[in-house]
């Protein structure tokens, strides 16, 4: 099953500042046995998001991590973006990784990051913040799920 990551930073596209987030979720979706390239860097902004989003729905990505962009400042869109993409949120996993991260440092409450999918396509969506930490305590909550909503979105039982 293909997975993809996608790293959302100004800084990290234009070359100032090497992804140190991205390839950590990279490493955890082989690891659990998904097929991932390497992390994709895009810019900050709602309609970057979105179109690398899309594309990689085209390109068939059935699990789509985005790591970056979730916070209050003013270019952090993510969450706007991939609420373009998302047909129907699953608020439970961004709950669950807003509660994991304020437990480990308090400004881990003010990621704005969403979980949903995507109809007719069977994805499913999930942003998390920037930071490596915040990435190496989230994606086991993400796998802790996937496989079982990805048989979900295929048509598989509960």
């Amino acid at each position: 099953m293909r997975a993809a990551v996608l790293t959302v930073s100004d800084r990290s596209a234009a070359g100032e500042r090497e992804d140190a987030s991205g390839p950590i979720a990279v490493a955890a979706l082989r690891e659990a046995g998904f097929d991932c390239a390497d992390a994709v860097v895009v810019p900050d902004g709602a309609d970057n998001v979105e179109r690398a989003l899309t594309a990689e729905i085209v390109a068939g990505v059935k699990l789509l991590i985005t790591t970056g962009g979730t916070g209050v400042a003013l270019r952090d869109q993510t969450p706007e973006g991939t609420a373009r993409v998302i047909t129907r949120e699953v608020p439970g996993i961004a709950e669950e990784l807003r509660r994991r991260g304020a437990a480990e440092k308090p400004a881990g409450m003010l990621t704005r990051g969403r979980a949903g999918v995507v109809d007719p396509h069977g994805v499913l969506v999930v942003n998390l913040p920037g930071s490596p930490g915040a990435v190496a305590s989230g994606m086991p909550v993400i796998l802790s799920v996937a496989r079982h909503v990805l048989d979900q979105l295929g048509g598989g039982d509960h």
